[in-house]
């Protein structure tokens, strides 16, 4: 995948100015982006070819996991190509005219006001919750109250002409947000890369210590599991699924057979994988 070409068009959740708009710019450099209302509307976009991929948060470090995300990947449609990992630095914006000691209530998405949450303590203000980080610093600028203010990018603060009374004000200087790229067709790196991640869904069977047991077929293979998460999945929502990050590429000895004892102990047809792909440097500044 040539991630320089400009005809490329990335879709991603929010406006323009929201840090998936920012991450979106950092792993495609030169591309076009298509700001979507929602999650659904993203993965649709590119399932539909309106995109060519999608720009997928799915955790960060202050905040945990991206609500309701888990639950969209898996139908979607799509697959993983990539990961992408976007420092987020957030900045307290407002009106030209507005002033941090007049501030009183800030807005921001569910995450930004999650990773600001100790700013927004020590100075008393009121947190409102907005769909999106960029959406909020549009909406505040269309207003004349200089006591309202958002929590947002500088990139969102040149889009919409605010200013920034405060800059990085999140709580740890390691706020980092994990991103999936998801696209139509899946592009798994050679056998060769030894720093390839497979992420796999599955519903384990109802006998005693299933979980156990396809935890144990990584195990004795020797493959790492970087992340195991369980959420409820289903028609009915009444079963277990289970997403795992696991270091290594499908078409080694070791990934085949631990996937052998998977499906063993695992419901048919319910074990999936989403894709394989290069695992990302982690950003340290």
């Amino acid at each position: 995948m040539n991630k320089n070409k400009s005809n490329l068009v990335i879709a991603f959740q929010g406006m323009p100015g929201a840090y998936s708009n920012m991450a979106c710019e950092a792993y495609f450099p030169g591309a076009k982006t298509l700001p979507c209302n929602s999650f659904e509307d993203m993965l649709n976009a590119t399932k539909k070819s309106l995109s060519d991929y999608s720009m997928v948060p799915v955790e960060n470090s202050l905040a945990g996991r991206v609500a309701d995300i888990h639950h969209l990947i898996p139908d979607s449609g799509l697959f993983i190509i990539g990961e992408h990992f976007q420092r987020v630095n957030h900045q307290l914006l407002g009106l030209q005219n507005s002033d941090l000691k007049d501030i009183k209530s800030v807005k921001s998405h569910a995450q930004g006001l999650a990773q600001c949450r100790k700013f927004i303590s020590d100075n008393n203000l009121l947190p409102v919750q907005h769909i999106d980080t960029a959406g909020a610093a549009e909406e505040i600028s269309r207003t004349d109250d200089p006591t309202i203010a958002a929590i947002a990018s500088d990139m969102a603060s040149k889009i919409y002409n605010l200013k920034i009374l405060k800059s990085n004000i999140e709580d740890a200087t390691h706020n980092t947000t994990r991103f999936l790229i998801m696209g139509r067709e899946p592009i798994m790196p050679s056998v060769d890369n030894t720093k390839s991640v497979t992420t796999i869904i599955f519903e384990v069977r109802s006998v005693p210590a299933a979980l156990y047991k396809v935890l144990g077929g990584f195990a004795t293979n020797g493959i790492n599991l970087t992340k195991l998460e369980s959420y409820i999945g289903g028609k009915e929502m009444n079963a277990a699924r289970f997403y795992v990050d696991a270091e290594g590429h499908p078409e080694t000895a070791s990934m085949q057979n631990a996937l052998e004892e998977m499906y063993f102990y695992t419901e048919p047809n319910s074990t999936k994988i989403l894709g394989t792909y290069p695992r990302a440097k982690k950003n340290k500044t």
